[in-house]
């Protein structure tokens, strides 16, 4: 087995054909694609992104999103289910960690989450490089690596003010759809059943007049649960920049007006939910569960090999979210690394952090 030399060099890519391919090869989640920076980059935030190498060998990569802070705060550095760290091959030429799935599934280099002493290796030199290169109060680092994953890393502390939940519900899609629906609860595989013998029309949304039709689903439900959304110019650059990658689907009733809807990002190995609304029509359809279901099923035809509902609460959403499976998934917790002597007045002492928080809470 090849093990990696300490001395890795990181070099910043700017082509996004080149760096997408390199996060879907790992096995990397949607938030890592070039298009989710393009997205978080029409409002106060800046994308910067990472190889790390061994030589030529491609070992690790990191999307890192910056935001500009007033006065002595300078900046703040997020990575959104990153670092990306590729698993090692073995004398084969098989990744390590990579089980085999349904013919078409997804076989590549892992799911971001490699092995020490690389693991470790990969993410110092993305703190090094962005502590040097960029600065301010620090990095919260969001893996998309289950609970348990070792990690070494200097000054490493638990974030304070974690932005993405780690407590969520990941479907495993390398089982057949018989086998999912039998881990639901009575009640959700009913509504998926009842959808495909009424005729339900569930389907993907491609076009943006549609797009912005869900978006007034969406209102209608932010209005009713009391949170506050972007402006449509945000999620239409999500549809726009994340293109195949934003997976959109949505219940029509028999107008053709959308009642349902579920939204997804999708790397090569994970679709990972973002957002979801329905009306009053299409609670009376019990349009939800067909949605997700369906989201699901094209998630698993494009050989896709996770689900993630992202995030698990105490509240009726997540309550939903569970009557699809008879599990919970645990990823590891937010991890701050700080920069300078700035990092604990803006993490404990000014509600400006917080309101930053709060508003990349409710980007995801």
């Amino acid at each position: 087995m090849h093990e990696p030399k300490m001395d890795l060099t990181v070099v910043e890519i700017t082509h996004r054909d080149a760096w997408d391919r390199s996060i879907l090869d790992a096995g990397g989640h949607p938030l890592q694609l070039w298009g989710w920076g393009e997205v978080k980059s029409t409002g106060t935030w800046t994308a910067r992104r990472l190889h790390v190498l061994d030589g030529e060998e491609l070992v690790g990569a990191a999307q890192i999103l910056v935001r500009r802070l007033p006065a002595q705060f300078k900046a703040l550095c997020h990575v959104p289910r990153g670092p990306v760290v590729v698993s090692p091959a073995d004398d084969d030429g098989v990744r390590d960690d990579v089980e085999s799935g349904p013919e078409g599934a997804y076989a590549g280099g892992g799911y971001g989450v490699g092995r020490e002493p690389q693991r470790s290796a990969v993410t110092t030199a993305i703190a090094a490089w962005a502590k040097s290169t960029i600065g301010g109060v620090g990095m919260t680092l969001e893996p998309d690596w289950p609970e348990g994953t070792s990690l070494t890393l200097a000054d490493a502390r638990p974030s304070p003010n974690p932005i993405l939940y780690p407590s969520t519900l990941i479907v495993d899609l390398t089982k057949d759809p018989e086998t999912l629906m039998k881990s639901m609860s009575k009640s959700t595989r009913y509504d998926i059943r009842k959808a495909g013998r009424s005729g339900l029309d569930v389907r993907r949304v491609v076009d943006e007049e549609t797009v912005r039709a869900v978006l007034e689903v969406y209102k209608e439900t932010a209005e009713r649960a009391g949170f506050a959304l972007h402006e449509d110019a945000y999620y239409l650059a999500i549809h726009r920049e994340m293109a195949d990658a934003s997976v959109l689907v949505a219940a029509f009733d028999d107008d053709g007006a959308p009642v349902a809807f579920v939204w997804c990002v999708q790397s090569a190995s994970t679709s990972f939910e973002l957002y979801g609304g329905i009306n009053d029509a299409g609670r009376k359809l019990r349009a939800n569960a067909p949605v997700k279901w369906h989201a699901m099923e094209l998630a698993r035809e494009a050989g896709v090999v996770r689900y993630d509902m992202n995030g698990l609460l105490n509240d009726g959403i997540s309550e939903f979210k569970k009557s699809f499976a008879h599990h919970s998934d645990e990823l590891v917790r937010s991890v701050d690394v700080p920069f300078s002597i700035w990092y604990s007045a803006w993490n404990s002492a000014l509600p400006t952090a917080k309101k930053v928080v709060r508003t990349l809470r409710g980007s995801h």
